[in-house]
């Protein structure tokens, strides 16, 4: 350990996290740099949970200068893919971190599995058992009740052997042996009641084809592949503390030298969503949501699809921490760092969602003039732009009202208004179709009060945003709420929004706006932050994604 760590390492520990105190211990003894690794099962797409593991294991190894693997635990072929496997790696390198050369899959190793097995049977430490699935959870035992032995326990050491090859070679059907580690059946840990390692499943890998008909289990496969790539920490969430004893079984049964440490963190758990891949893959196999990416998940590559940044997520990771506490996180505060980062990167537009369109009766009907506006009101180094103004506007439809209460200080018959980076105007006339619904406003302005004119005669209350109907672009706009509220009393702990999503199919915003690209992020004035879509979009049809709203619940 460098003198620079010793430093730090005296006065970080009364502050650090408890993985941080872990760490500091280790690098105090034999250990010289830390090797972590992410660990996903490729049966699924990430969400904000994994991002905050993510953070955590890639951010670990940055702070110690040390080195973290990414890892697919890919030994369940019944529900894993290809699929799942280009998805994380995607979701990983944008989230900005860089696993370099070290790419692994659990499937690499199950010859070195097999051959472990094997060494544990040659220990008389693993058997193979004709148990079914139901009878050896029955034989298993409960938390106040020891298990019993199976009636197989005691099979020789050869004629386990035998019948471990046979199960390699396919000679038995699926479910008719398990190769079983020999423990304690009357342990007090479940887990350390003759854990099955081996299980016979007649199934083609992604990664190995039909080469393999039996799969190591996760309990027996996870402390191998951290022995193998010499991880020094195994960082995981709460419910593998029960599984710890068993982990470090395997690892000093199998005699290696370099002993990976286990340390436990609790996971995230977030309001107002769906974090479960089962319940997640529910919705994306029913069609009610559109794929893994909906921008209404909190999967990663939803949320990137939605319009969040990188930088954003990696800011919520570091504001929740890590605790051994279950907590549950508002998701509020998600919203609060998209906010927090989107501020002062976005450009600000004015675009009108849900339009009226207003004449302004006293305006040349074909002169146009051009305004210069700001593009970020907190980041001047972004410059300006012109907008180009004309007789023909529109506005947003709640900023009219024709009967107005005493406090609505927008636009309504007889009283002026501000339109921004532009004039005042008056409502002299509103203009409905036969059933009374508002067709257009008829309105006249001043052109004494011209934006930075320095105009002082009078002042008004309201200022509006609008776009020119001469220089604006048609639109789609996607408004999104929570996809689900939590609900205590529901069986699945929540109950779904139905106004999750709201869609203006008929928005109008600045022709500015035509240039953007993909990536790019805005600030619809008054209406929150938007990025274009990237699955829908098209060169003649732009579709906004609401990333968030700009005013926050989150304190």
């Amino acid at each position: 350990m460098t003198e620079k760590n010793t430093t730090e390492s005296s006065s970080f520990k009364e502050t650090a996290g408890f993985i941080h105190n872990y760490i500091y211990k280790d690098l105090d003894g034999e250990l010289n740099k830390i090797h972590t690794r992410f660990p996903p099962e490729p049966n699924g797409y990430l969400h904000i949970g994994h991002a905050k593991s993510i953070c955590l294991n890639f951010g670990l190894a940055q702070m110690y200068n040390g080195k973290c693997n990414l890892r697919f635990d890919d030994t369940n072929p019944a529900k894993e893919g290809q699929e799942y496997v280009n998805a994380i790696i995607n979701d990983i390198k944008w989230l900005g971190f860089n696993w370099e050369d070290r790419l692994y899959f659990a499937s690499n190793y199950f010859d070195k599995f097999y051959e472990c097995a094997v060494t544990l049977i040659k220990k008389g430490k693993a058997f193979v058992c004709d148990l079914t699935a139901e009878e050896i959870k029955e034989y298993r035992g409960t938390l106040k009740e020891p298990g019993k032995n199976s009636p197989y326990r005691e099979r020789s050491i050869e004629e386990n052997l035998e019948l471990f090859e046979k199960m390699k070679n396919g000679e038995f059907p699926d479910g008719s042996k398990t190769l079983r580690a020999k423990i304690n059946m009357a342990s007090s840990n479940i887990n350390m009641r003759d854990p099955v390692i081996y299980r016979i499943a007649k199934l083609t890998h992604h990664n190995t084809q039909d080469k393999w008909c039996i799969y190591p289990m996760y309990d027996y496969a996870h402390p191998l592949e951290d022995a193998f790539e010499g991880i020094t920490h195994s960082i995981c969430t709460m419910e593998f503390e029960e599984h710890r004893p068993l982990y470090e079984w395997v690892i000093n049964e199998l005699e290696f030298v370099n002993k990976p440490r286990q340390i436990e963190f609790a996971k995230l758990k977030l309001t107002n969503t769906i974090m479960g891949k089962r319940y997640i893959k529910q919705l994306v196999e029913n069609n009610e949501v559109d794929g893994w990416d909906d921008p209404r998940l909190v999967t990663i590559s939803g949320l990137r699809r939605r319009g969040y940044t990188p930088e954003s997520i990696r800011m919520f990771c570091e504001k929740i921490g890590i605790s051994k506490s279950d907590s549950v996180v508002d998701s509020a505060l998600l919203e609060f760092c998209a906010r927090e980062d989107l501020k002062i990167r976005s450009k600000a537009v004015m675009a009108v969602l849900d339009p009226i369109k207003v004449v302004i009766t006293n305006y040349p009907e074909n002169q146009t003039e051009k305004l210069t506006l700001e593009n970020n009101p907190e980041n001047e180094d972004m410059g300006t732009r012109e907008i180009t103004f004309s007789r023909e506007i529109y506005i947003e439809r709640e900023d009219f009202m024709e009967d107005a209460p005493k406090k609505f200080f927008r636009l309504t018959p007889g009283k002026e208004v501000r339109l921004k980076g532009a004039y005042f105007i008056k409502c002299n006339e509103v203009i409905k179709d036969e059933n009374g619904n508002i067709l257009e406003l008829h309105c006249t302005y001043d052109p004494e009060t011209k934006s930075g004119s320095g105009f002082t005669g009078r002042k008004v209350k309201g200022t509006i945003h609008w776009v020119s109907c001469k220089d604006s672009i048609n639109c789609k706009v996607m408004l999104y709420d929570y996809l689900v509220f939590d609900d205590p009393n529901s069986e699945n702990g929540f109950r779904k929004n139905p106004d999750s999503i709201k869609v203006m199919d008929n928005a109008y915003i600045e022709s500015n706006i035509k240039n953007a690209k993909i990536e790019d992020r805005f600030q619809f004035i008054r209406n929150g932050y938007f990025t274009l879509d990237t699955k829908n979009t098209t060169e003649e049809n732009l579709v906004f994604n609401r990333i968030v709203p700009l005013k926050s619940s989150y304190k």
